[in-house]
C-alpha cells in the first residue's frame, strides 16, 4: 500500500506504486518500502509507503539501535569509548573487519562501534552489544516507540540458530551441511522469518532516523555520532545508487539469503533530508545480486523524488 497526503505535489500514489513495483518485479524480487521527510517542509508530500507496515526481517539493521544505546551510555558516562578490547579466535564469525582477522587484535570500544556501522562487522557488533547489554537496547526500542521492533540477539545469535536448524555443531561443518539443503527448508530458517528473528517494519526504522536525525533519541551528541558512522559506511551499491551525485545518504545495509535490505537518510543539497527504508526479498537465496541492490536504489530514488515534487527524479 502507498499513503499520500493531500500536501505536496509529485506523482499519484497509484503511479508511484506501481513503479516501484515494477522496479522490484525487474530484479526478481518482492519490495517494502518507506520514504518520509525527516523534516517537514513546504511542497513536500507526505510519505510513499509500499509495505510499510508489514513486518520484515532487519538483519544488520538492528546495528543502528546498538551504536545508539553506545552512544547514549558514552554521554551518560557509563561506558569509556576508549576501552580496550581484544578480539580473540573464538570472537570471530567471518566476514568484515575484525570478524574476519586471521589474528588477535585489540581495538576500543569506540572503534568496535565504527566498525560494526562502517563494514557492517559483525563480531564488533557482537562485543559491543555484551558491552552495552541485549536489555538495554531492547527497552531503547520500546523508549522511542518501536513497538513492532524486536531485537532476539546479536549476529552469533543468529548463526548458531542457523547452525542447529542445519544440524551443524560449527560453521566449518555448517558450510557443508547448508548447500545441500532444499532450498525450501532454507527458506524456512528462522532467521528469514519477521516472526521468529530481529524484525521491525519499514516504518519503525524510519521513524528511528528520523529521531536520530531530529536529536530526539537522545543526547544530541549520542544522535551525532550515529549520525557520523552512518555516514561512514563503505557499501554505496544500494541506496546511494539511486541518487544523484550531489545527494549524501548515510546508511546501514543488512543482507542474509534472499534478504537485501538497506535504510538511510538522503540529504539534498538544498538542505532536505528524507528517512528510507527499502526491503527487498528474492526466491533466489543468492546473498549478493547485483540487480536486487540496484532496485533498492531505484525505488528509493522514485520514492523521494515523488516526495520532492520532482517529475523527472531518478
Amino acid at each position: 500500500m502507498i499513503r499520500w497526503t493531500e500536501r505536496g505535489g509529485g506523482e499519484g500514489r497509484t503511479v508511484v506504486e506501481e513503479r516501484i513495483r515494477r522496479v522490484f518485479a525487474g530484479a526478481g524480487a518482492a519490495g517494502q518500502v518507506h520514504a518520509v521527510p525527516v523534516r517537514a517542509r513546504e511542497g513536500d508530500a507526505g510519505e510513499v509507503a509500499v509495505g510499510a507496515d508489514d513486518p520484515v526481517v532487519i538483519a544488520s539493521i538492528f546495528k543502528v539501535l546498538l551504536v545508539l544505546e553506545f552512544a547514549r551510555q558514552v554521554v551518560a558516562g557509563q561506558l569509556d569509548p576508549r576501552e580496550r578490547v581484544r578480539v580473540t579466535s573464538a570472537d570471530r564469525l567471518g566476514g568484515w573487519g575484525t570478524a574476519g582477522c586471521l589474528d588477535d587484535v585489540e581495538l576500543s570500544l569506540r572503534d568496535l562501534a565504527h566498525f560494526a556501522m562502517s563494514v557492517s562487522d559483525n563480531t564488533a557488533a557482537d562485543l559491543l552489544l555484551a558491552r552495552v547489554g541485549l536489555d538495554t537496547v531492547r527497552l531503547l526500542a520500546a523508549e522511542l516507540g518501536l513497538e513492532r521492533t524486536r531485537i532476539v540477539g546479536g549476529p552469533r545469535d543468529l548463526l548458531e540458530s542457523m547452525l542447529a536448524e542445519a544440524g551443524a555443531r560449527d560453521e566449518r561443518e555448517f558450510a557443508v551441511r547448508y548447500p545441500a539443503l532444499p532450498d525450501e527448508r532454507k527458506r524456512r530458517l528462522a532467521v528469514l522469518d519477521p516472526r521468529h528473528t530481529t524484525a521491525s517494519t519499514p516504518r519503525e526504522i524510519t521513524r528511528l532516523l528520523r529521531l536520530v536525525w531530529n536529536d530526539a533519541a537522545g543526547p544530541a551528541e549520542a544522535c551525532a555520532l550515529v549520525r557520523d558512522l552512518m555516514g561512514r559506511q563503505v557499501f554505496r551499491h544500494r541506496l546511494v545508487s539511486g541518487f544523484p551525485d550531489d545527494v549524501t545518504v548515510a546508511a546501514k545495509t543488512g543482507t542474509l539469503p534472499g534478504l537485501h535490505m538497506e535504510a538511510g537518510v538522503a540529504r539534498y543539497p538544498d538542505g532536505a533530508s528524507y528517512a528510507i527504508a527499502v526491503f527487498a526479498r528474492t526466491r533466489d537465496l543468492t546473498a549478493s545480486r547485483v540487480t536486487v541492490d540496484a532496485a533498492i536504489g531505484r525505488a528509493a530514488g522514485i520514492a523521494v523524488a515523488s516526495l520532492r515534487g520532482d517529475h523527472d527524479g531518478r
